[in-house]
């Protein structure tokens, strides 16, 4: 037995689905019911009325048909008048007389009825209810469908959550909020987008702060959305965004749930088409009186009888407005059929909303995602407007950045606070989904290190670091606010960028006019100063020092020419050639020289132009020999020289002449001597010669009366470490 509970489940499912039937599924339905009660009540009258009543038999035969007596009495009369001789006498019975037994009429009603009585008329209730439940399956077979219904299910599902959660509701407040209280000018969002930027190892040490550091509360700064949605709130509409993105993701593969709503339809159509075909046709048999010849005169003495079929007119009047319904239902059909075949429904747009509302990223959909919304919109188009919020990248970095910030709280956010190896108070965030708001609250900051974000926005409120000197942006894609970037355009002064690939650099950069160090790694520097990216490049006056880590053939053009007061350049070439270095003359202000990992097998004759150079580095190189280091007398500068990490052989003679040489690093080599000349570098007061082939150590080093230091550990002499301290 079916149990009410269980009933009232299956009306439910059934209710579930009414916001994807537009009103021709509606209008079907009802007529459905009422062709429904059409078959219904025909079979029922067939079921208990008498079918055929024949309780007329007939006696006599006049050329096939049945003749009553005054027929008979004419016929006779006319054949007396037209045969020869007297005419013959004939019996005319007065009346006809019925003396057959009950039974036998009942017998005589069942074969005339069998026999006699046209199929249509006999079959009418049941064709009517075989073509009421074609008409329903075709109606209900996609939303029972394996393929379709999972779908459908997760859909309706989805809609009703985006519909009754307080995100949707909040969202579109929101959006009507701001735009009816910013101004046109700047109803367009002015954000200046970052290249996404890469990580490395940090250089520095960190230890936890000693102490706790109070933040500063600035009022009528905190954000808008800081207390649009509590904590579990934020989370269902979080694990919404999700189902949603799979839902789509799924769904827009494959159209299958247009195609057979579209077959149905087809399906419908033919089937109108044939009833108000052959139904009209068929209805002129069904007729009240019925002559029937059976073969029983040997059993009741008569062949022929008169019958009538009692539900003739009844059945005309149910068949009429049987065909009425079906012409409704055909037209309603034709209709749904012509709006699928001439509506692209397989593609739709959120352009109007995407005009309207404040979410102006709001994707178009496709295929069987775009078919359901466009038959959620016959219904409601609010259905496809609320589910739309979902849609938006927008919309879900705010309700991330909700989220964000009832994680991360301003004590949370404090325990992170450290002092790296310069001293400086930092702030290292780490894989976060943003930046939390409550990070403008910490003015102790001067270092904000953000690694593996991948959407930073950096609000007006970072004005509220004041200590803020030093930004890092690892793997991440940074956008900075106009008031914010004039905020970093005052007081940034170290800036470091690590993409994540090869990219350009990003925009807001050239406007930090007071950044005096820039690190970039893995970033696209174009070569010719005729570009357009290059442009900004001429504003960061104040720059001092530039570090590239990226593989090139050559320095940039911009760098040598729009950047000529460098005082400071690096370059790590990851391993790649350096093949031209011409350009480096043009940086007469250039203090120290930095190439790394470039691959060179001699010293550039463009570094011997540098006057002011005090420091050259050519670390992880391919030298093997230095006789071009007689030329670093022309440089009277230069103290600090580092050729370690090579495959230098041997010390030319000529490096005595470098008498102001303080620091020599030729550590990590092949050398196997020491020529006597080092030893008149007497200013030396750092020298390292670790990770060589050195056998002994001159006596001439006593000569280096400044030595402060004296590294040869890893060679063959007996001691493997000297220090010289005075």
């Amino acid at each position: 037995m079916i149990t009410l509970t269980e009933l009232k489940c299956l009306a439910d499912a059934q209710s579930s689905y009414h916001i994807l039937k537009p009103w021709w599924d509606v209008f079907w339905y009802y007529i459905t019911l009422i062709m429904l009660l059409v078959a219904v009540l025909a079979g029922a009258l067939q079921l208990t009325q008498s079918r055929v009543l024949c309780c007329l038999p007939c006696k006599v035969e006049l050329d096939r048909p049945c003749a009553g007596p005054w027929d008979v009495l004419k016929a006779s009369v006319n054949a007396s008048s037209s045969a020869p001789g007297p005419p013959l006498p004939l019996p005319l019975p007065l009346r006809i007389q019925n003396d057959l037994h009950r039974q036998q009429y009942s017998y005589i009603d069942a074969v005339c009825y069998e026999k006699q009585l046209h199929w249509f008329a006999k079959f009418f209730p049941y064709l009517v209810l075989l073509h009421t439940l074609i008409f329903a399956a075709c109606s209900n077979f996609w939303l029972h469908y394996p393929s379709t219904s999972s779908r459908l299910e997760h859909f309706v599902a989805i809609l009703h959550k985006c519909f009754d959660s307080p995100w949707t509701t909040r969202a579109l407040s929101e959006t009507v909020a701001e735009q009816s209280g910013r101004p046109p000018a700047l109803s367009k969002s002015k954000v200046l987008l970052a290249s996404s930027a890469c990580s490395a190892d940090a250089d520095c040490t960190k230890q936890p702060l000693p102490y706790p550091q109070p933040g500063l509360e600035a009022a009528g700064l905190e954000s808008p959305t800081s207390s649009v949605l509590d904590k579990k709130e934020g989370e269902q509409a979080k694990a919404i965004f999700e189902k949603v993105k799979r839902f789509r993701l799924h769904v827009e593969q494959k159209d299958v749930i247009y195609r057979v709503y579209l077959k149905q339809i087809i399906v419908k159509v033919i089937l109108f088409v044939l009833i108000v075909t052959y139904v009209p046709y068929f209805l002129t048999y069904i007729s009240l009186e019925i002559d029937c010849s059976v073969d029983v005169q040997a059993f009741t003495g008569y062949k022929r009888y008169q019958c009538v079929y009692s539900l003739a007119e009844i059945f005309k009047v149910l068949a009429s407005f049987y065909v009425v319904l079906v012409l409704l239902y055909g037209l309603t059909s034709s209709y749904s059929l012509w709006w699928m075949l001439r509506s692209s429904l397989k593609q739709y747009s959120f352009e109007a909303l995407r005009e309207q509302s404040n979410y102006s990223d709001i994707p178009d959909v496709k295929n069987d995602f775009a078919f359901i919304l466009h038959l959620a919109d016959q219904y409601d188009p609010l259905y496809a407007k609320r589910f739309s919020i979902f849609l938006s990248e927008v919309s879900e970095n705010k309700l991330k950045q909700i989220n964000l910030n009832n994680e991360w709280t301003v004590e949370k956010l404090k325990s992170k606070l450290v002092k790296n190896s310069q001293d400086k108070v930092e702030l290292h965030l780490f894989m976060l989904s943003g930046l939390p708001d409550n990070v403008f609250e910490l003015t102790e900051i001067e270092v904000l290190s953000l690694e593996l974000i991948p959407e930073v926005k950096l609000p007006p409120a970072v004005s509220q670091l004041v200590n803020l000197k030093e930004l890092h942006v690892y793997h991440s894609s940074l956008m900075v606010d106009h008031p914010a970037l004039a905020f970093l355009e005052e007081n940034l002064k170290i800036l470091r960028l690590k993409f994540t690939e090869m990219g350009k650099i990003p925009r807001w950069v050239f406007h930090l006019r007071n950044l005096r160090e820039l690190y970039l790694s893995g970033c696209v520097l174009p070569e010719q100063v005729s570009t357009v990216q290059v442009e900004g490049f001429q504003d960061l006056k104040n720059l001092r020092t530039l570090h590239l880590k990226s593989s090139l053939s050559r320095i940039p053009q911009v760098i040598t020419d729009l950047l000529p007061s460098l005082q400071k350049l690096s370059l790590d070439n990851e391993g790649s050639k350096l093949v031209m270095l011409n350009n480096l003359k043009k940086m007469v202000n250039l203090k120290s020289l930095e190439l790394i990992s470039c691959d060179l097998e001699r010293i550039p004759h463009s570094i011997f132009s540098l006057n002011n150079l005090h420091e050259l580095d050519l670390k992880e190189n391919n030298l093997k020999t230095v006789e071009e280091i007689i030329s670093f007398q022309h440089l009277q500068n230069l103290s600090c020289l580092k050729l370690w990490h090579n495959n230098i052989a041997y010390i030319p003679a000529q490096i005595g002449a470098l008498a102001n040489l303080e620091q020599l690093s030729l550590d990590h080599n092949n050398i196997e001597n020491l020529p006597l000349q080092l030893f008149l570098c007497t200013k030396l007061h750092y020298l390292d010669l670790s990770y060589n082939h050195l056998t002994f150590i001159p006596e001439e080093i006593q000569y280096l009366s400044n030595l402060q230091y004296f590294a040869v550990t890893n060679n063959n002499v007996s001691s493997s470490l000297y220090l010289v301290s005075r």
